[in-house]
């Protein structure tokens, strides 16, 4: 991957679909509900290959990713071996990222490693709603970020509001108390050197996440999922500010366009200096891939 020739680098978009088994990651009730949610326009489910060539077109890079939330919905996800193998083959656009539904105990700490070291994923991401965890649940997945941490990949966490389950009735029976950043506080003080992402602007609780990440050094935050025109004014402030050097562009793709989240960040007031650093700079010194 030729980092001086991106544009721009886009930390969380969502592999949502297997061409290899013809599955979605995302039963029909919740994958309708969370369109309506997003107001998508056009093709909701992209394959990895279109995906790859949809980026490669605007002169990104992607991390993508899969949720594995089996447990809790029944539903098999995009198998993560399929995410990485077609990341290798499109590697000047694509990063691998895996999810691994943490109430698979030790199988899954065993397949976190093996993703790491046979498949070069770079990171993990969780989504505690969808899942059905607190991140900060000892019993649950700390081995698991264990693992992450000793291979010096990423932890990615949803946080705040989620548009999946959104006007299902019972929110499709999903809970946002697990998505308080405050518990991921908890994640970073116990894994000091665990490299993590706070996932979109966290409402209601945009402030803890701001303080979680100007408090713990290895805490990041990705503005995904939201139109930048939405954005509160304090998440501004701090991006401008302190947390310049750790704030990341996502755009939560296919639900959210980057082509739309540009447009809008665009009419932001971020510091010019500061720009370059949120839309390319900052993803890639976290994800190695240029010099600290």
């Amino acid at each position: 991957m030729n980092v001086d020739e991106l544009v721009a680098i886009d930390v969380h978009t969502h592999a949502e679909v297997s061409s290899k088994k013809g599955t979605s990651s995302l039963d029909d009730d919740l994958h309708d509900a969370s369109s309506a949610y997003f107001k998508v326009e056009g093709k909701r489910k992209p394959t990895l290959e279109e995906t790859a060539a949809y980026y490669r077109e605007r002169r990104m890079a992607a991390v993508i990713f899969t949720v594995d939330a089996e447990s809790a919905t029944g539903t098999e996800p995009v198998p993560n071996e399929e995410v990485a193998e077609a990341a290798a083959a499109n590697a000047d656009v694509l990063i691998p990222f895996a999810s691994i539904d943490p109430f698979r105990g030790k199988a899954g700490v065993k397949q976190a490693r093996r993703l790491v070291e046979e498949y070069g994923v770079k990171g993990f991401k969780f989504h505690p709603s969808v899942q059905g965890f607190f991140p900060n649940d000892r019993s649950v997945a700390y081995a698991l970020y264990e693992v992450i941490e000793e291979t010096g990949t990423i932890a990615l966490f949803h946080t705040g509001q989620t548009g999946i389950g959104a006007g299902v009735p019972g929110g499709g029976g999903i809970r946002l108390k697990y998505s308080n950043p405050l518990h991921v506080d908890d994640v970073a003080a116990d894994f000091p050197h665990l490299k993590i992402i706070l996932a979109h602007p966290s409402f209601p609780w945009q402030d803890e996440a701001l303080a979680v990440a100007t408090h713990k050094p290895g805490v990041h935050i990705d503005l995904s999922g939201w139109s930048p025109k939405y954005f509160p004014p304090q998440l501004v402030q701090y991006a401008n500010t302190l947390l310049k050097d750790k704030v990341l562009f996502g755009s939560d793709y296919p639900v959210l366009t980057p082509d739309r989240w540009l447009a809008d960040f665009e009419k932001l007031t971020i510091k010019d200096e500061v720009k370059p650093k949120i839309l390319k700079e900052n993803a890639a010194r976290l994800l190695g891939l240029t010099k600290p």
